[in-house]
């Protein structure tokens, strides 16, 4: 069973874009925050992540921070299993 994965994000980040295309190649599903047009979700967001930077990706409940570190999580091979995802980790390009 997939576990839930919270992005914040702004529509106009390139790097939200790059966390999102990883996630969709692994067959992840989401639930985006963009914090441009709910700007009341930014306060919540620094709460949670420490952070006032995009994206700020969350799975569960733990924090994983930005798009460099899900691509790290990927790297090392544990992506998956923290994603819920019961296929082999791929390599990344």
């Amino acid at each position: 069973m997939a576990i839930e994965t919270v992005i914040y994000l702004t529509s106009w980040c390139p790097y939200c874009t790059r966390a999102k295309q990883l996630l969709a190649q692994k067959g992840a599903r989401w639930t985006e925050i963009d914090i441009d047009t709910e700007p009341q979700r930014r306060a919540e967001m620094i709460q949670r992540a420490g952070r006032s930077s995009v994206p700020q990706i969350f799975i569960g409940e733990r924090h994983i921070g930005g798009c460099d570190d899900l691509y790290a999580l990927e790297q090392a091979g544990t992506l998956n299993a923290l994603l819920g995802l019961n296929t082999p980790e791929r390599a990344s390009n």
